[in-house]
């Protein structure tokens, strides 16, 4: 890496962190240059506009995200070896201070088009799509039903994810990671048994 990629590197590192907290629209150029300690005109060369910071900051924690959760994942045994880390990986990635970037950008761009909505949009639906191949992974192999829908297992599984963030960082319950498990746990059985009539 050159000493500009460098220093784009962790002005992108620290951006993802301030998104963490105070989300996309909250994230300045100016207010990142006063914490990375660069000029504003310098990290303007970098980025160009809010909304070009905006997509690069999601871009950034994509590649942060695949790194720490996605791929890893993908190494373990296929089926639910391969969900079980996932979803531990994902949990571990919520827990970091100020939670996950694409929760706190959902939220602010869930109704405002344009670019950085768009780009929340196809990072969404390539995370349910890594969701569904890998519990898809798991009927081939024998270990779920074969008759499973794994586009609604992926949308369950993303409910728990959801729901024990807001119920870890905006109540406060200190039980939130337990009831995700067995939240997780019910979704796992249901998807190996058959449900009696």
């Amino acid at each position: 890496m050159s000493k500009g990629e460098e220093t784009r590197a962790a002005v992108l590192d620290q951006a993802v962190d301030v998104a963490r907290r105070v989300g996309l629209s909250g994230l300045t150029i100016g207010s990142l240059a006063e914490q990375a300690a660069l000029s504003k005109s310098g990290l303007f060369g970098h980025f160009r506009s809010k909304e070009a910071l905006q997509l690069q900051v999601l871009e950034h924690a994509r590649a942060g995200f695949e790194e720490a959760v996605a791929r890893p994942a993908l190494r373990a045994p296929r089926g639910e070896p391969r969900l079980r880390e996932l979803f531990d990986r994902w949990l571990n990635w919520d827990a970091l201070p100020g939670g996950c970037p694409f929760v706190a950008a959902a939220t602010e761009f869930d109704d405002r088009p344009g670019a950085v909505r768009d780009r929340l949009v196809r990072d969404e639906r390539d995370m349910f799509e890594t969701i569904g191949t890998v519990f898809r992974s798991g009927i081939a192999e024998g270990q779920f039903r074969g008759d499973a829908d794994p586009d609604q297992f992926a949308q369950d599984f993303y409910g728990v994810i959801l729901a024990r963030h807001h119920t870890m960082r905006l109540l406060g319950d200190e039980r939130a990671d337990s009831r995700a498990r067995r939240a997780f746990e019910a979704l796992l059985a249901a998807a190996r048994t058959t449900p009696s009539d």
